[in-house]
């Protein structure tokens, strides 16, 4: 499959749980799929094909430096890898955020903001929650 039909597929495949958590949370379908992670199981599996197979001779040592990180992102699969390995641990850390905020009764508007930064700035959107967790 042509590598840009799967960064579609991928992109797509995270979509709906994000929209979901950020506007649907009560909905319980959206706590089932926050509580699966059935998408980040695919992503994982996606991710694994790429990393073993698109990356040829993988030195696992390159991951080490700078440069060696640079050189991986390089080759077209290793940027795909990458940004798959950003979207499955992004809405990992999105679905701890929203199943850890329901437990606690957080604002939704907040944590909507959270989620937001979440998905397209991963850290930051962690690091914003942790200020309302903290002080909410």
């Amino acid at each position: 499959m042509n590598l840009e039909t799967v960064f579609s597929i991928v992109n797509t495949l995270v979509l709906p749980q994000w929209l979901l958590m950020i506007f649907a949370p009560n909905w319980r379908w959206t706590q089932k799929l926050a509580n699966s992670y059935l998408i980040p199981l695919l992503l994982a599996i996606v991710y694994a094909y790429y990393i073993f197979t698109g990356l040829g001779d993988l030195d696992f040592l390159a991951f080490s430096t700078l440069a060696g990180v640079m050189k991986l992102f390089t080759i077209e699969q290793g940027v795909l890898a990458g940004w798959i390995h950003y979207l499955c641990f992004d809405l990992v850390t999105g679905s701890w955020i929203f199943k850890d905020s329901l437990a606690r009764g957080n604002n939704r508007v907040a944590i909507g903001i959270c989620l937001m930064f979440c998905f397209m700035l991963g850290p930051i959107g962690l690091l914003l929650y942790l200020g309302v967790r903290r002080f909410a």
